[in-house]
C-alpha cells in the first residue's frame, strides 16, 4: 500500500503560502505579551527603525522596532541592556525567519517603578503641579546662584567647572544633599526649604548625573516635586541625561537636559555681556556723536540768523529814520488838507460875515432894550429904534406897523 505522504492527493502549498499560514498561526496562537531579554548586536537604520536580537541563555530571536514606536522611547537601547519588550510573534515572509514586532520595550525590572512613577506624575498633574502658568520665569542675570546637589557628586563638579567659565563672578552657594539612596528624597526637598529660608539666591539648580531608574528614583518622589513647587525661588532641574525624564523634572520651572546644560541656563556668558556691553558703548558713542553733529548743525543755523548788536541799531536807526520821513510826509500832507479845509472854512464865514453883509445892502436893527428885531410884533407904536448900516446908524421911532402877510 502507497504511503499516505507520498499519496498524490495530498494538497501541494507553495513556499509563500505555507509561511502566510504559519505567520497567522503564531499570531493567532500568542497575542501581545512582555518578553524579557538581553539586547545583543543592535543595529539602528537610516529609517529610524530598530533591529536587534533578544536573547537569554538558551536562546535568542530577531526583533524589529519600526520607527514610530521606537521614537517614542524616553531612553536609548544599547547592547547588553536587560529588557522587557511587549512584542508580536510573527514571521518575516519574505526570509521565512522568525520575529517578534516589538510594540514597546522598557528597561528589564522597571514594570512595578514605571508603574509607580506613571500614577505619581498622573495625581500630580491632576492636582496643577505641572501646570505652565504657575511656573516661575528663571532670572537672565542672577546675583547668586543656588547648587543642591551631593558634595561628590560628578555633577557638581561639572556645574561648578560650567559656571567658572562662563562668568566667574557670579557667587554659588551649595546646598549639600545626597542624590541617591533611601532618605535621599527627604534630604533633597529639606535642603531646597533651607535655600529658600536663607533667601541668598536667585535661581536654584537641583543637579544629578546620569545612572539607572533606580539611582535616579529620588527625584520621582513625591517630596522632592512639592519641595520645587513650594519654593519661591526658581528651580531649574538637570538630572541624568537628555533622555532621563522625572518626576522632579516636570515640577521643576525649567527643564534642562544635563546638569552642564542646567548651569549655562542660568549663567550668562561673560564674553557674551562683555560684547554686548562693547556693542551699546558703540552704539550710544555713535548716537552721541550725531547727536552732537545735529547740535552743531543747528547752531549754525541759528548762528546764520543771529545779528550783531551794532547791525541790529543800525537797522533799527534806519527804521526810525524811514518811519520819521514817513511822518513827517504824512504830516505834511495832512497839513496842506488842514489848510485847505481852513480855507474852505474861512471862505463859508466870510460869505455870513457881518460887516459884508451890511456892505450889500443890509441892516441891522435893535429895540430900545438893544435886541435885535426879527419880528414887527415886539415893538409897540412910538417905540425909538436904532437901525445899523455899513456905514453908520439910524436913531427913529415907531410910527406905524404891519403885518408881513399884508405887504
Amino acid at each position: 500500500m502507497e504511503p499516505e505522504l507520498l499519496r498524490g492527493d495530498a494538497p501541494v502549498l507553495s513556499v509563500s503560502q505555507l509561511l502566510r499560514s504559519a505567520r497567522e498561526l503564531l499570531e493567532r496562537r500568542f497575542p501581545l505579551q512582555w518578553v524579557a531579554g538581553e539586547i545583543s548586536g543592535l543595529r539602528p537604520a537610516a529609517s529610524g527603525h530598530l533591529y536587534f536580537v533578544l536573547k537569554d541563555e538558551q536562546a535568542q530571536a530577531d526583533c524589529v522596532m519600526f520607527r514610530s514606536r521606537a521614537a517614542a522611547l524616553d531612553w536609548e537601547p544599547r547592547d547588553g541592556l536587560k529588557v522587557e519588550v511587549r512584542a508580536l510573534v510573527t514571521l518575516y515572509e519574505p526570509r521565512g525567519r522568525f520575529q517578534l514586532n516589538v510594540e514597546a520595550m522598557r528597561r528589564a525590572g522597571l514594570g512595578p517603578l514605571y508603574e509607580r512613577f506613571l500614577k505619581l506624575k498622573e495625581k500630580l498633574e491632576r492636582e496643577g503641579l505641572f501646570d505652565p502658568a504657575a511656573k516661575r520665569a528663571v532670572p537672565g542675570h542672577p546675583r547668586r546662584i543656588g547648587i543642591v546637589t551631593s558634595l561628590a557628586a560628578a555633577a557638581l563638579r561639572d556645574v561648578l567647572t560650567t559656571l567658572a567659565r562662563r562668568n566667574p563672578s557670579i557667587p554659588v552657594v551649595v546646598y549639600p544633599a545626597p542624590v541617591q539612596g533611601d532618605g535621599a528624597a527627604t534630604r533633597l526637598a529639606q535642603a531646597l526649604d533651607t535655600a529658600n529660608l536663607r533667601a541668598e539666591c536667585d535661581v536654584l539648580l537641583l543637579v544629578r548625573g546620569g545612572g539607572s531608574i533606580e539611582d535616579l528614583w529620588q527625584f520621582n518622589e513625591e517630596a522632592v516635586a512639592r519641595a520645587i513647587r513650594a519654593s519661591k525661588i526658581p528651580v531649574v532641574v538637570g538630572v541624568g541625561h537628555e533622555t532621563d525624564f522625572t518626576i522632579a523634572d516636570f515640577a521643576a520651572d525649567q527643564r534642562a537636559p544635563t546638569p552642564t546644560a542646567a548651569a549655562e541656563l542660568v549663567s550668562p556668558s561673560r564674553a557674551a555681556l562683555l560684547a554686548r556691553v562693547a556693542e551699546l558703548g558703540f552704539r550710544i558713542s555713535r548716537e552721541t556723536s550725531r547727536r552732537i553733529e545735529y547740535a552743531m548743525q543747528a547752531v549754525d543755523t541759528l548762528a546764520r540768523r543771529l545779528v550783531h548788536p551794532a547791525e541790529r541799531l543800525r537797522a533799527s536807526w534806519q527804521h526810525l529814520a524811514h518811519l520819521g520821513a514817513r511822518l513827517s510826509a504824512a504830516t505834511a500832507r495832512r497839513l496842506e488838507q488842514l489848510a485847505a479845509q481852513v480855507k474852505h472854512a474861512k471862505a463859508s464865514l466870510t460869505a455870513f460875515d457881518h460887516p459884508a453883509l451890511l456892505a450889500r445892502g443890509y441892516s441891522v436893527t435893535r429895540s430900545a432894550k438893544g435886541e435885535i428885531l426879527r419880528d414887527a410884533a415886539r415893538v409897540a407904536a412910538g417905540e425909538h429904534l436904532t437901525t445899523t448900516l455899513a456905514k453908520g446908524w439910524i436913531e427913529s421911532r415907531v410910527l406905524k406897523k404891519g403885518d408881513p402877510d399884508r405887504s
